[in-house]
């Protein structure tokens, strides 16, 4: 049985004095490495925006310390700044002692969580969301649905052209919801075979926010694993990762949704377990560090930890099969840069097999954009919560792709898709954003098209 009440020797107290409380607390080994260096102030997105001490990851640690050695207690003002934290990681990057930010960062929330009162509506909203929505896949698409309606029905152009939009519990929030896809990616227990010989099996995860904003790409997914002799399986028990849990401090019921998933994943043997959306493949690889002290877990953890991959990483480490077909438009090669999403850039430091796919595609001049490491500032729920500096890192990202002069910017996330479609809308930009996958999909389709490959469909 689970014993999440129990201490690991790395949450394990320094001092009696200590105002963390409970048995998520951050590490006091952990905390204690950082030295203030301030290397991590210069790829710190909030410290660039802001410049202010407490605004960066040796600031924000700095806090911990003050709160672990008793000398502050976990207040309204320290809980702002570390509420202001993208946990994009970047500067675990550069730290030369070592310091793990992430999950420092991740303790420090889940305290916050058990023993600093918010207020009613936030209470609220994080209890509809966090434990009442994610974790319940049926519930989930049920009001994925509703809002489908909403916004292909019309009754969106009206509300917002009214203003009644203004009138309904969370009415300000409306303006960031994403587009839906025109159909959900639904895990049903499908196995999708190749065409010739089976190279490998892997299960695939299908996620919560990306089965409903971009459903067309894990079916793409789907095609370029065929495509490449590999046969995918998608578990019916499968849900949420529970990475917006864990990020926001909701660790146990994070550790409910990773239950769930390593059970469904480990139903048959794979050789692999796919994941399309970055802060989903970061999550699970970390899944036996969430369930360290879950003795009936932790060691299945460490098995699906092992064996996620995220797509990229997996179709460069198989040697995929280059595409044949052009993405050039009249002769012209389609201008393509990339964005590092944070947590597969940065937490999982994979940040060449993307560039690797999208050079191997006919027909595009790949080019780099100044900053494609800083966040790009959707960072999970942050754009909800914190909208001002989530709105100000937009506003930079969208700047830095318009500098690049692409056509599209590709990505490996749910998040940052949409807060770069959003950032380049307000900005009155026509750049494209699109999946890395999706284009390499094109680019297998439009070879089949032209003769040039073989049909696997």
């Amino acid at each position: 049985m689970t014993t999440e009440s129990q201490q690991s020797p790395t949450t394990a107290r320094t001092s009696n004095t200590s105002n963390f409380r409970g048995p998520d607390v951050p590490s006091p080994e952990d905390m204690y490495k950082c030295v203030h260096c301030g290397f991590c102030l210069q790829v710190c997105p909030t410290y660039l925006e802001t410049g202010l001490e407490a605004e960066s990851p040796r600031g924000r640690i700095a806090l911990m310390k003050a709160v672990e050695e008793g000398r502050a207690e976990i207040s309204e003002s320290i809980v702002g700044h570390w509420d202001m934290c993208l946990q994009c990681r970047a500067c675990e990057v550069v730290c030369p002692s070592g310091v793990p930010y992430g999950r420092l960062m991740e303790a420090t929330r889940a305290n916050v969580e058990r023993v600093f009162k918010r207020g009613f509506k936030a209470r609220r909203a994080r209890s509809m969301g966090f434990k009442g929505v994610l974790p319940n896949p049926k519930r989930l698409d049920r009001i994925g649905g509703l809002l489908r309606f909403y916004q292909k029905s019309g009754l969106q152009t009206i509300a917002r052209k009214t203003g009644a939009i203004r009138l309904a519990p969370g009415g300000s929030l409306e303006k960031y919801l994403p587009e839906l896809g025109d159909k959900f990616f639904v895990a049903s227990g499908q196995i999708i075979r190749p065409a010739g010989k089976v190279r490998a099996r892997v299960a695939l995860l299908g996620g919560c926010v990306m089965r409903l904003t971009h459903g067309a790409t894990l079916e793409a997914v789907t095609r370029v694993l065929a495509r490449n002799g590999v046969e995918v399986y998608v578990p019916e028990a499968q849900g949420c990762c529970g990475a917006l849990n864990a990020h926001a401090g909701e660790r146990d019921t994070a550790r409910e949704m990773a239950r769930r998933n390593i059970d469904a994943f480990l139903e048959v043997e794979t050789d692999a377990i796919i994941v399309a959306s970055a802060g989903c493949g970061s999550t699970m690889k970390e899944y036996h560090e969430l369930l360290a002290n879950d003795p009936e877990y932790v060691e299945k953890a460490a098995v699906v930890a092992e064996l996620t991959k995220d797509i990229h990483e997996f179709l460069a480490d198989l040697t995929f099969e280059p595409p044949r077909g052009s993405l050039a438009t009249e002769g012209k090669d389609l201008k393509v840069t990339y964005q590092d999403s944070c947590h597969l850039g940065q937490a999982q430091r994979i940040t060449a097999p993307p560039r690797e796919l999208l050079n191997a595609i006919p027909g595009i001049e790949f080019v780099e954009m100044e900053e494609s490491m800083v966040c790009c500032g959707s960072a999970g729920t942050y754009s909800l919560i914190e909208q001002g500096m989530s709105l100000r890192l937009g506003r930079r990202k969208a700047e830095r792709i318009v500098a690049s002069g692409a056509d599209v910017v590709a990505t490996a996330n749910p998040g940052c898709v949409i807060q770069m479609e959003q950032a380049l809308a307000r900005a009155g930009e026509g750049a494209q954003v699109r999946y890395v996958i999706d284009l390499l999909d094109e680019s297998y389709r439009r070879g089949d098209e032209d003769g040039d490959g073989a049909d696997t469909s």
